[in-house]
């Protein structure tokens, strides 16, 4: 099955499937967070804060001789930066991706001429170079957060050939060797490109999860508002009665008693006063009733709902149900997220059959089911365990389909949602003889509508 939207939130979802799948230029401001100004800053007064405090340990402690007039004029430097970033505009304004990078790349011009000056890579304080190139890959898009991670990599690089000596206590000069600055700084360069890579990728997955929870809160408020809809409808039949019947009452004596071309017209008032009683009648008989009609339904009613919409498609759409020997048949709730859920199931499984799609409903005395089945492709192997997070897809460009859907998965990400919501277990998987099967198990008393009282 491919990854459809769901009926009821279909241009939602295929506008989010357009934003996660961000094609051509950079990715867009919903895969990313995005910086603060407070948190840039914030961020440099501590790394200000740890190199005082690294100055004071290895120059007091441990000896080191560590030019405090040259150390002290780089680090003032860097809060003066601070401090004037700080005092222009509001702290809680949102950067944009050049501040940002134009920033990050000033922390790694002031920590590699630090590091310049006391011993380059030699010195083990240079692996707080992925700090910067770290920041931007959790935040920026992937062209400002490699051009970052570069700048540290060939700070490193640089620092690995020139640098002055390492301040030793009582050495003169020390000088590490070239082959041990060449790895120091390829460990450097190593631990900036898989801990950016890391963080990118994490931050990228946040993302597109936010947005895909975001969809399907929407679908979900959608639901209740046409929930509310319903009772806002019953309350307006029940106010519209009493103007109704005072109309219904004039227009019978107007009919009886009026002039001959008035009656005509009375008559005619009369039936479509009658006319609006059947509609607000009509609308009287809302779920929210708990009539025998809206409330609850038999399993072979919920599959013919859902099949309803691909009656006309172009494979053969069956709907079959079984149960377990001396088990009566249960009747179940109404709800609209499992109709929603399942058609777009089902809308999947045509979208990709070869011929037949098959939807079984089975009970037992615990449990009820509902498996869709097609006979099409199945799903991809590499995907099939991931199937249901927002941004995986089992036919990449649509392939196999007749819709050429290229979503990134909010369709069964949704559907999967809605369904574990009513206290369902999803099982995908692909059939022994081909095809692709999604499953949804619930038990009994989650689903089961109480009898009625007659």
């Amino acid at each position: 099955m491919a990854n459809a939207a769901l009926p009821s939130s279909i241009i939602a979802a295929s506008a989010a499937d357009a934003v996660l799948q961000g094609e051509g230029a950079d990715r867009p401001a919903v895969e990313r967070r995005g910086l603060r100004i407070e948190t840039l800053t914030m961020v440099r007064w501590i790394s200000i804060a740890g190199q005082i405090l690294v100055f004071a340990f290895i120059s007091l402690v441990l000896g080191f001789k560590a030019r405090p007039i040259l150390w002290s004029a780089l680090v003032g430097v860097s809060a003066a930066v601070n401090l004037g970033v700080s005092l222009v505009g509001p702290r809680s304004r949102l950067t944009s991706d050049t501040e940002v990078v134009l920033q990050l790349g000033f922390d790694v011009l002031q920590l590699a001429t630090v590091l310049f000056f006391t011993g380059g890579v030699s010195n083990p304080f240079a692996l707080l170079l992925i700090a910067p190139a770290t920041l931007a890959a959790s935040s920026l898009p992937w062209r400002h957060a490699a051009l970052v991670a570069g700048m540290a990599i060939g700070a490193a690089a640089i620092l690995a050939f020139w640098a002055w000596p390492l301040p030793l206590p009582g050495v003169d000069t020390f000088l590490a060797p070239l082959g041990y600055r060449l790895a120091a700084a390829s460990a450097v360069a190593a631990g900036v490109a898989f801990t950016a890579g890391f963080a990118f990728l994490a931050a990228r997955q946040a993302a597109r999860m936010e947005l895909a929870l975001h969809v399907t809160q929407a679908v979900l408020a959608r639901e209740q508002r046409l929930s509310a809809l319903g009772g806002l409808a019953a309350a307006a039949a029940h106010e519209l009665g009493t103007p109704l019947a005072t109309i219904s009452v004039v227009a019978k004596e107007l009919a009886r008693e009026g002039p001959d071309a008035v009656r005509e017209d009375a008559r005619l008032l009369l039936s479509q006063t009658e006319r609006c009683r059947e509609i607000l009648r009509r609308l009287t008989e809302a779920p929210e009733a708990e009539d025998a009609v809206h409330a609850r339904m038999s399993l072979l009613q919920l599959l013919n709902e859902v099949i309803e919409p691909h009656m006309d498609a172009p494979v053969r759409v069956e709907a079959v149900v079984t149960g377990a020997p001396g088990v009566d048949a249960p009747y179940i709730r109404r709800m609209p997220e499992v109709l929603r859920a399942m058609t777009s199931l089902v809308d999947n499984a045509v979208d990709f059959a070869a011929s037949d799609v098959l939807i079984t409903a089975r009970f037992d005395q615990e449990t009820v089911s509902v498996e869709v089945r097609d006979d099409g492709p199945g799903f991809a192997p590499d995907v099939l365990g991931k199937l249901g997070q927002p941004y995986i897809t089992s036919r990449p460009s649509g392939e196999n389909s007749r819709s050429q859907h290229t979503g990134m998965g909010l369709g069964f990400f949704i559907a999967k949602t809605l369904l574990e919501r009513t206290g369902a277990r999803l099982e995908f998987r692909n059939g022994k003889g081909g095809g692709a099967i999604v499953a949804a198990r619930w038990p009994r008393e989650k689903v089961e509508a109480p009898d009625q009282p007659f």
